[in-house]
């Protein structure tokens, strides 16, 4: 569509997303022909506005005001007329170093990306960790007081996960060690996928305390990481960031229902999954989307890949209509290619 526009209703176009962008306030004729690079009267460019109304682009929030785009503008600026440069050398480096300065965990990473990420573009930062889809070299159980220890995972590509799981009540140490041999035999270059269902059906057929052990282990803290073994772990950071840059009340309601959305984990881990089938960074606009239903709110998420060039999750943002695009779009792609390269 944005072919169909001739080179002047593009530049008025460009400059109404520009200040709305900049300010998150409408923005009238007067105002816009100071603002163009060529010479229009402001009668001319009510007219070109009137134009951009009547094709869904543009609307005006009451009578006297100046005009805004609509959310089918944004997907059409973003679309097709949206300058997305390289990464900032800063913006580079600073993501860099938090992701680099976190722990083994993969949780730790996580923690670090979507934090440097979420500060960075001033939204919140929500990733999916990894579906449990990497073979273990190792599983090991250690007592951390009478009623809890700490399950110690390591896959074959190095990642190392640590779970705390309560264990039954006066439990002999040598138990921690049977448990763990009785894992790794059944773990050991397996999938969790591909174990936990053996590994439960087995433990329904005994009822000592070591099956309730290793029960434990593997519902709580194995599935805890691995989910239900068709969608990762859902990490979400930087939530008051949302209330940095809040215009007015209307963009508060908005902030509101992106609060709301967040809560809601299985939408988010929806989004993410149908991320997942795509190639590259992915942008979904307000209600225009069929994926949430929320006006005022964007999200810029990217797939990210392990060592096997498999997408294994996504990372991204999520904030309202009105956040900077050209900054957070190579900001994204270049976290989810970093997450990769770790993992890998």
């Amino acid at each position: 569509m944005i072919g169909e526009l001739s080179a002047r209703s593009r530049e008025i176009f460009r400059q109404v997303v520009d200040a709305y962008l900049e300010t998150g306030e409408p923005i009238g004729s007067r105002t816009l022909s100071r603002r163009l690079t060529v010479s229009l009267s402001p009668a001319t460019i009510r007219n070109v506005m009137a134009d951009l109304e009547e094709s869904g682009l543009l609307f005006s929030p009451h009578a006297s005001a100046g005009r805004l785009p609509t959310e089918a503008g944004l997907r059409l600026f973003v679309d097709g007329l949206l300058g997305v440069g390289a990464l900032a050398d800063d913006d580079r480096r600073s993501l860099s170093q938090q992701c680099a300065g976190s722990s083994t965990s993969i949780d730790g990473l996580f923690e670090a990306a979507t934090t440097a990420l979420s500060g960075l573009a001033r939204c919140a930062g929500l990733v999916t960790a990894p579906k449990t889809e990497l073979p273990l070299k190792h599983i090991e159980v250690v007592s951390l007081s009478p009623s809890r220890a700490l399950v110690v995972i390591v896959t074959e590509a190095g990642v190392v996960e640590n779970r705390v799981i309560e264990t039954p009540p006066d439990l002999p140490p040598s138990a921690l060690v049977e448990a763990s041999n009785f894992l790794s035999a059944r773990l050991v270059g397996r999938t969790i996928v591909e174990a936990r269902t053996e590994i439960l059906a087995e433990l329904q057929r005994h009822t000592d305390m070591l099956d309730q052990l290793t029960g434990r282990v593997v519902e709580s803290g194995l599935a805890t990481w691995g989910g239900d073994g068709k969608s990762g772990q859902l990490i979400v950071r930087g939530q008051a960031h949302l209330l940095d840059d809040v215009q007015a009340i209307g963009e508060l309601e908005q902030i509101r229902a992106l609060f709301a959305l967040l809560e809601t984990k299985e939408t988010m881990l929806q989004v993410l999954s149908m991320v997942e089938g795509g190639e590259g960074v992915q942008i979904f606009i307000g209600a225009s989307s069929p994926l949430f239903n929320v006006t005022g709110c964007s999200m810029i998420v990217s797939p990210y890949r392990d060592g096997r060039e498999k997408i294994i999750g996504a990372i991204g943002v999520i904030g309202p209509t009105r956040m900077n695009y050209a900054r957070i779009i190579p900001m994204v792609d270049y976290t989810a290619k970093l997450i990769g390269r770790m993992i890998g």
